[in-house]
């Protein structure tokens, strides 16, 4: 799984480095899985990616004070939205999405309130 998890972490960031430049394609989404990813994966390979500069700007504040910026907090949520509106327009099963309402609200709930907010 450890060959894997480096693939699949490489490439979070680089959709992170294209969603610095592409308007609407999220970049802390993507930077946090591959932090995730790495830090699953290869000790090594996570010690050189908190060196980089892309997680010096995007990352630190969130990884090392469990905060974000509003506007981070905004993009993640929007962008993630379209996907959780067309998943409840896909599901035909009414518990289904009942369970997708709950992640919904779990989700903000844990965005606005247990994540710190910072300027």
């Amino acid at each position: 799984m450890k060959p894997l998890y480096i693939a699949l972490a490489f490439l979070c960031i680089a959709l992170g480095i294209v969603g610095i430049i592409v308007p609407g394609l999220p970049t802390t989404p993507f930077l946090l899985l591959a932090l995730y990813l790495f830090g699953k994966s290869s000790p090594r390979l996570q010690s050189w990616f908190v060196q980089t500069p892309i997680y010096q700007k995007y990352l630190k504040e969130y990884d090392q004070k469990r905060a974000m910026t509003l506007k981070q907090k905004i993009t993640i949520l929007a962008i993630s939205a379209p996907f959780c509106i067309f998943a409840f327009f896909a599901i035909p099963n009414i518990w289904g999405k009942l369970c997708l309402i709950l992640i919904v609200i779990v989700q903000y709930w844990y965005f606005f309130f247990r994540i710190k907010t910072i300027k």
